[in-house]
């Protein structure tokens, strides 16, 4: 994804927030008034949305409107190949696509309704899915599942159908996949004397401090991992992701204090910090490197030796032509959960259908060419260089898979990858834990355990507020 990524592609995703970067996507969102800007998405779920009908006839000539946010050129290209595909397909159904549009004017537009709302919506953002489910704004895809002989729980990978769901309505399908491994310097191990890459966190530490090399003046001139939350796509609930945590109990309460790994989480992080130099010097050489779609990036100028990124990054360092051997392997686990390698973070981008559309079986046989026919994921897939988000896709011979970008399809087939849970007040809470998490690398939470209850409690007050 870097939707933008290139960010999300090159991501676009802008400097990550917790949501992932996707695919491509460089350029700037559309212009949004400052009041909707700062209403963001808070406004869903008291939302009324418009009624919408399911009683047109998709064989009847119809033009629907698909809005989306890739605006990179050759992705914008990847998805008008798609239309064409599936215009040939269906002769009477023309599609006129929006891209580069953001969640925010995409749900105000769906409060809204009209005729210039929507017909077929995607987004990058997969922590905004229970919003989307919760405010009604997306149709429930299960009656059109049902009615297309779709068994979802077959076509699917678990992880990716779990992020478009919430609260039993399916209102969403996965549309491509992001996933994260770690990306690591070749030559660098060679010269450590390193054979591998690290499996589980006690392996990362040990090579991270044999890859750390300094200068003569005692700053650095390469860190073997950078553990700062701040950097590029280092989003606390990324890393988090190897120790497969439960964030809510079945009641829909943050149980961050009450998740043992969560301790153990950051214990490894302040280990990885001190094992090269502390927090302070680490971040103020962090701010010297360059942008992460750059050519200053920090990887490619070889200021890290390893490095936690998405699929995309393959790609853009093949086009930047590295001046180094690389390669990418699963991110590193617990020690007492070693069975579980190869797991980690999984997210992208998702589809589905305005409940204000009066097109919506019309709009369904988009949804599901775009997410369910293999020779179209497949295609896009290998357009974008994402992973492609069903199963028949995730084995197909036409894929386009490299060695290295393998690794990726590994991650997603693997049983105990996980995506963040959906929530009513979107990424809200993985904000907070963002910012917890800053503040707990700065050394600014004395106590961990009371941090991590009044953690809890301000994600219930945002959720109650939320429902509110």
């Amino acid at each position: 994804m870097p939707l933008p990524r290139p960010g999300a592609r090159p991501r676009p995703h802008g400097r990550p927030r917790p949501r992932a970067r996707r695919r491509g996507r460089t350029g700037r969102p559309a212009a949004l008034p400052v009041a909707l800007a700062a209403a963001g998405l808070l406004a869903a779920g008291c939302a009324h949305p418009a009624v919408g009908s399911d009683r047109d006839d998709p064989t009847r000539p119809v033009t629907l409107t698909f809005w989306h946010g890739w605006s990179d050129p050759g992705e914008v290209k990847a998805i008008d190949d798609s239309i064409a595909r599936f215009e040939k397909r269906h002769p009477n159904i023309t599609v006129k696509a929006v891209g580069n549009v953001t969640d925010a004017t995409m749900n105000q537009a769906l409060r809204a309704g009209g005729s210039d709302a929507p017909d077929v919506v995607s987004s990058f953002t997969t922590h905004n899915v229970g919003q989307y489910c919760s405010s009604g704004m997306w149709a429930d895809l299960d009656p059109f599942l049902r009615k297309s002989g779709v068994v979802k729980e077959k076509v699917f990978p678990r992880p990716l159908l779990s992020y478009t769901q919430y609260r039993g309505r399916q209102c969403a399908l996965p549309l491509l996949a992001d996933t994260y491994g770690l990306y690591y310097n070749k030559d660098a191990f060679r010269k450590a004397g390193i054979t591998r890459p690290p499996r589980t966190m006690s392996e990362l530490k040990r090579d991270a401090g044999k890859l750390t090399r300094r200068t003569e003046d005692g700053g650095y001139r390469q860190v073997g991992f950078m553990p700062d939350f701040r950097l590029y796509q280092n989003s606390p609930d990324r890393l988090f992701a190897q120790w497969g945590p439960r964030y809510f109990d079945r009641n829909g309460k943050a149980r961050l204090a009450a998740e043992p790994s969560t301790r153990d989480f950051f214990t490894t992080q302040r280990e990885l910090l001190d094992a090269q130099g502390g927090y302070g010097p680490l971040e103020r050489f962090r701010t010297t490197f360059g942008d992460e779609m750059s050519a200053q990036n920090a990887f490619l100028r070889q200021k890290v030796a390893m490095h936690m990124d998405g699929e995309w990054r393959g790609l853009m360092l093949r086009k930047a032509k590295a001046p180094f051997d690389w390669g990418v392997a699963p991110m590193p686990v617990p020690d007492d959960r070693a069975g579980t390698y190869g797991r980690g973070y999984l997210t992208g981008t998702v589809a589905g259908i305005a409940h204000s559309s009066r097109h919506q079986n019309a709009a369904w046989e988009l949804v599901k060419f775009l997410t369910v026919d293999t020779d179209q994921v497949v295609a896009f897939a290998n357009a974008l260089h994402n992973v492609p988000s069903t199963n028949a896709a995730l084995v197909s011979p036409r894929l386009d898979a490299d060695p290295e970008f393998r690794t990726f399809l590994g991650i997603v087939r693997n049983p105990h990858s996980t995506a963040l849970p959906p929530s009513d007040n979107g990424d809200m809470y993985v904000t907070s834990l963002q910012d917890f998490s800053y503040a707990v690398e700065a050394g600014k939470v004395p106590d961990l355990d009371a941090g991590l209850r009044a953690l809890d409690a301000r994600i219930d007050a945002d959720n109650l507020q939320s429902e509110n």
